[in-house]
């Protein structure tokens, strides 16, 4: 497995993390839960500046879907930076 492939793999399982976390949101769940800590304490490092910058508009709140596209963002420049390197 290359390089590229690994790293494409692990940002697209922390996408996934985020989609997970949102969902979360939506439906009630123990937040002591180990699954729900896990994902909890992955993503919120990524959110929480963007839930500063980002007020929720009528009770939505944005700041995951600014979060995916940034990701998705240093996805392409890392990607972009393996490519020509290797």
């Amino acid at each position: 497995m290359s390089l590229y492939s690994i790293v494409n793999t692990m940002f697209t399982v922390y996408i996934y993390l985020i989609i997970a976390q949102v969902l979360m949101s939506w439906i009630p769940h123990d937040a002591s839960h180990p699954v729900f800590r896990f994902i909890s304490d992955i993503t919120e490092p990524v959110l929480a500046p963007f839930r500063r910058i980002i007020p929720a508009v009528g009770g939505i709140d944005f700041s995951p879907l600014i979060a995916l596209m940034a990701v998705e963002f240093v996805r392409f420049i890392v990607l972009s930076l393996i490519l020509r390197v290797f």
